[in-house]
């Protein structure tokens, strides 16, 4: 007896999904509750996962598929027998017929990055490429997926940390690039071209304008080394930079209610709640989780709730509930090195937030050149709801709080 796979509800407005990658084949053992295949919406990219147990018996439609809401993509034999060759030929990954014999004098193909012993878990093709493209071990990769498996998350932090083979000779390395195709044509995900809609209508709607500051990040960056120890040892997290910027915006939202409005209509909706956006990079795009209430969390909660939801987008696991709601946004190009930029606004809120790069540069105090820990700060907002003496208080006073973070602390 075989269960259907159905695709799910994916939220409000959302009727269609595509079929990014399956993560079960024909013939493979299913565990109730163990995710099959990811689906990309225009909104967000989603595990679905098994009802039952059992033996993944045909899967009716391809990668690249786009399928409706309640349609059935698959089957699952929940009598755990494998499926027979009549419907395995009906799947969309049938099994490769053995090729012919390579003459000795040809030159012997690299084997395919695997995982031995208890890590031998299947490899995603893009995260297969990501790893050949850097020339790294996977057995070397620590994976945090699901059941072990490596994400694209896990072979970036191990480009980071200079995990490359050094097997690859320059001749050949050479070779490979000069083999490789001058182009590439690739479809957009549905959710880079949600996300490409929204960037343009934001642009077109809105009376966008962008106001700049400096912040001396010193104190900060102090009150951290101090107390990192601490922090770690009672809450279990590292302090970062983001609680105190998410903390320091309540406090200028509470100042400048303009800030986190919005408009509907011929209304202005004035929040009087704060829910802060917070812009983590994912596999398939830049997605916007929102951190609820930050108003009514200490520091612990605030970094706790933020690296929970880097995780999940950096494991496709973002929810749309988890990106609806969103008052005010932060965005933190400094990760990636940014020294300057001019961030555009998540509609429907009114502004956003951009953080970046801390360098030292030369600063006058007290008559005297000295170097100090500096970044530039970015705030975008809406010209038809914000006046510029709002925008400039509001980035003044998170400026104030920054560089004087007692004042987050008594609220003032």
């Amino acid at each position: 007896m075989a269960e259907d796979i159905k695709v799910p509800t994916l939220g409000e407005s959302i009727t269609e999904a595509t079929i990014g990658r399956w993560l079960k084949q024909v013939g493979e053992a299913v565990a109730e509750d163990e995710p099959i295949v990811e689906l990309e919406t225009d909104k967000v990219a989603m595990e679905v996962n098994a009802p039952v147990s059992g033996v993944m018996s045909e899967i009716i439609s391809a990668e690249g598929d786009t399928v409706e809401v309640g349609a059935v993509i698959a089957k699952v034999d929940i009598s755990g027998k494998a499926p027979t060759v009549a419907s395995t030929a009906k799947t969309a990954t049938p099994t490769p017929t053995p090729a012919a014999p390579i003459p000795a004098v040809a030159p012997t193909p690299a084997p395919a990055p695997t995982i031995s012993g208890a890590k031998q878990m299947p490899i995603a093709p893009a995260v297969r490429k990501l790893i050949g493209e850097h020339n790294l071990d996977p057995n070397k990769i620590t994976g945090t997926g699901k059941d072990g498996r490596i994400t694209k998350g896990d072979v970036l932090k191990a480009v980071a940390a200079g995990n490359a083979l050094q097997t690859v000779s320059t001749q050949s390395a050479s070779v490979a690039v000069d083999s490789a195709p001058r182009q590439e044509r690739v479809p957009m995900s549905r959710l880079r071209k949600r996300i490409a809609e929204r960037l343009k209508d934001a642009q077109n709607t809105a009376a966008m304008l962008t106001t700049y500051n400096e912040v001396d990040m010193g104190a900060i960056m102090a009150a951290r080394s101090k107390y990192k120890d601490l922090f770690e040892k009672k809450h279990g997290i590292k302090l970062g930079f983001m609680s105190f910027f998410a903390q320091a915006c309540v406090l200028g939202l509470k100042e400048v209610p303009s800030v986190n409005a919005q408009i509907d209509g011929d209304d202005i909706v004035y929040n009087n709640y704060y829910d802060i956006g917070v812009a983590v990079s994912a596999p398939n795009g830049l997605v916007v989780p929102v951190v609820r209430d930050v108003d009514k969390m200490g520091f612990a909660e605030t970094e706790k709730s933020i690296l929970e939801y880097a995780f999940k987008a950096r494991d496709g696991k973002i929810s749309l509930a988890d990106m609806q709601g969103g008052t005010f946004t932060i965005s933190n190009g400094g990760v990636f090195g940014s020294l300057l930029s001019s961030p555009i606004l998540n509609p429907p809120q009114s502004a956003i937030l951009g953080m970046h790069k801390i360098q030292e540069r030369p600063m006058v105090i007290n008559g005297e050149i000295v170097a100090r820990p500096m970044m530039y700060l970015a705030l975008s907002y809406d010209h038809r709801i914000i006046d510029g003496r709002e925008a400039v208080t509001f980035l003044v006073r998170v400026k104030e709080c920054l560089e004087n973070p007692e004042r987050i602390l008594l609220d003032l």
